[in-house]
């Protein structure tokens, strides 16, 4: 496993501006080959670094429904529900979980009655509250500035250097510090799969 350089992360600054920036304006703006940049790319989707590529669509452009901020307190039993709902919801744009088990979201209401929404959306549980904020304006700028890049080890938890290791097991890449943290993690695996 190799950890990232500065021209890996300029990369993802870059991309994360623009997902369809052609990789010949990236290698003119890092100093590498179109296929360079190709090459880097897919080692960095191989890693699991990059998941996919997506488009940031003009809302305001299309008849998107009421922009709206919600802070919902739910009981504890059920936060991993409702945040699967809510993730699953085509009008929920992103959900944050803080650490206090509070859900927060941003999303467009397609009804005139936002509450009525609401009251589908959230799952049928006592307790549940929630503060609705509409929105005026909104722009999503995630950036790579002021992170640094570390791997954890799935095993142990530890940072992955450049004498880690990746593995691909059923199609999930994962991360490990050294080749036994990889074994441990792989036989634990495997007993699991075999119980299951």
């Amino acid at each position: 496993m190799r950890t990232l350089d500065e021209t890996d992360m300029e990369i993802l600054r870059l991309l994360g501006e623009d997902a369809r920036r052609p990789y010949s304006e990236i290698a003119e703006r890092v100093g590498l080959s179109g296929p360079a940049v190709s090459d880097r790319v897919q080692r960095l989707e191989e890693a699991g670094i990059i998941e996919r590529f997506t488009v940031d669509v003009d809302q305001s452009q299309l008849r998107a429904g009421v922009p709206v901020f919600v802070r919902a307190t739910v009981p504890a039993a059920v936060v991993d529900d409702a945040r699967a709902t809510l993730t699953d919801a085509d009008a929920v744009e992103h959900v944050f979980v803080t650490a206090d088990g509070e859900l927060w979201f941003y999303a467009r209401a397609q009804v005139r009655q936002v509450r009525e929404w609401l009251d589908g959306l959230l799952p049928d549980a006592d307790g549940i509250d929630y503060e609705v904020t509409l929105i005026d304006d909104a722009e999503w700028t995630p950036s790579l500035d002021g992170t640094s890049f570390a791997l954890t080890c799935a095993e142990c938890g530890n940072t992955v250097d450049s004498e880690g290791e990746s593995t691909r097991i059923d199609g999930e890449v994962y991360h490990f510090c050294c080749p036994s943290c990889s074994s441990r993690f792989e036989q634990r695996y495997d007993r699991l799969e075999e119980g299951a």
